[in-house]
């Protein structure tokens, strides 16, 4: 069966995420509505694939057309649009990370589709990346216990977490040029905050695999011009993340360093919205060899939607706990980090 989507959200994830990736599941999933808040980017989207479009989510949701329902719109708008696309019956959600952007909502919503018994995807590609499950295969089969964990990102500008920083709708203080005012301690911990949520995020299910429990934030920093530095511990493992987008920057990083009783592990993931396969592992081990993991074509932007199509077909079920574990895992930091940056509390 090929299942109708409904993607909520016209902006980059859309476009350059999820509709060439439904493009290459065409036998699984067909986009027939995209819908916008307004910009006019649904319409030029949709006009390419022959897709219905609308503004705002009540006319998608009431496409008879629509089976499933991709949440691709700004963070803080998830949870209202997953309970109305619950509410309006659709089959299965696939909803953009964060999953929410407070406790209350993510335990409201996974609570809500649970229930329903309605299907729910977050869009963690890290997490569903072929190549991670293949690093958590050498850790296991390694028995080694983790002692350390970083996350080190280097990106040139991206319109999409630009706009995360420099449109603070709750604090407002932005130096000239329209850059955040990093001196001012609340426009800093909002930074810290949504960048947390917004581009942390991509790394935090796969590090919460491996160290779960979080304890407390050691030390959190905003970066200039855009990024973070952030340390805490979880399951009593230090964890390190950084962050930062330049202009002129180096080319582009993401990778995620494991490191164990034996050996060092990196997983270099691609840039975001590029579709070039899995990411790439090297092992370091501790007698001097190193490994290198054959890279996959697919990427986890469709390894995500694979496990949506699985859930839809009665192959697997829906972990909900997992899910919201994932989300209040990442909420706890985010609260956590910004109240350290706010306070100047840093250990």
């Amino acid at each position: 069966m090929v299942w109708g989507v409904g993607v909520i959200g016209a902006g980059p994830g859309a476009s350059a995420l999820h509709l060439p990736t439904l493009e290459r599941l065409s036998d699984r999933f067909a986009v027939v509505h995209v819908s916008d808040s307004g910009s006019g980017r649904a319409a030029a989207l949709a006009s390419r694939i022959g897709a219905a479009a609308s503004v705002g989510d009540s006319a998608l949701l009431a496409d008879p057309a629509v089976d499933v329902v991709a949440i691709c719109s700004p963070p803080d708008q998830h949870a209202a649009q997953v309970r109305a696309a619950v509410a309006a019956g659709v089959r299965a959600i696939l909803c953009e990370k964060p999953l929410a952007t407070t406790a209350s909502d993510a335990a409201e919503i996974v609570e809500t589709c649970m229930d329903a018994g309605i299907p729910l995807v977050v869009a963690s590609n890290h997490l569903y990346d072929p190549a991670w499950a293949r690093a958590k295969r050498h850790l296991v089969s390694r028995q080694s216990s983790v002692r350390a964990v970083s996350a080190s990102v280097a990106l040139p500008p991206n319109g999409r977490f630009h706009a995360a920083v420099t449109e603070l709708p709750d604090v407002g203080g932005t130096s000239r040029g329209g850059a955040p005012d990093l001196a001012d301690p609340d426009v800093a911990a909002s930074v810290v905050r949504q960048l947390l949520l917004g581009l942390a995020i991509h790394d935090l299910p796969a590090i919460r695999d491996l160290a779960p429990g979080f304890e407390r934030v050691d030390f959190a920093a905003p970066v200039p011009p855009i990024g973070y530095a952030v340390g805490f511990r979880s399951g009593g493992v230090p964890i390190l993340l950084t962050a930062v987008m330049l202009p002129d920057g180096p080319d582009p990083v993401w990778r995620l360093t494991v490191d164990t009783d034996d050996d060092r592990l990196d997983v270099e993931f691609p840039p975001a919205f590029v579709h070039s396969g899995s990411a790439d592992i090297r092992v370091r081990l501790g007698e001097g060899r190193t490994t290198t993991y054959r890279r996959d074509r697919a990427d986890g932007y469709l390894a995500e939607w694979l496990a949506l199509a699985d859930l839809l077909d009665g192959a697997a079920t829906t972990e909900y706990h997992e899910l919201l574990d994932d989300a209040l895992f990442a909420i706890a930091l985010a609260d956590a980090a910004a109240e350290t940056v706010r306070s100047g509390a840093s250990t």
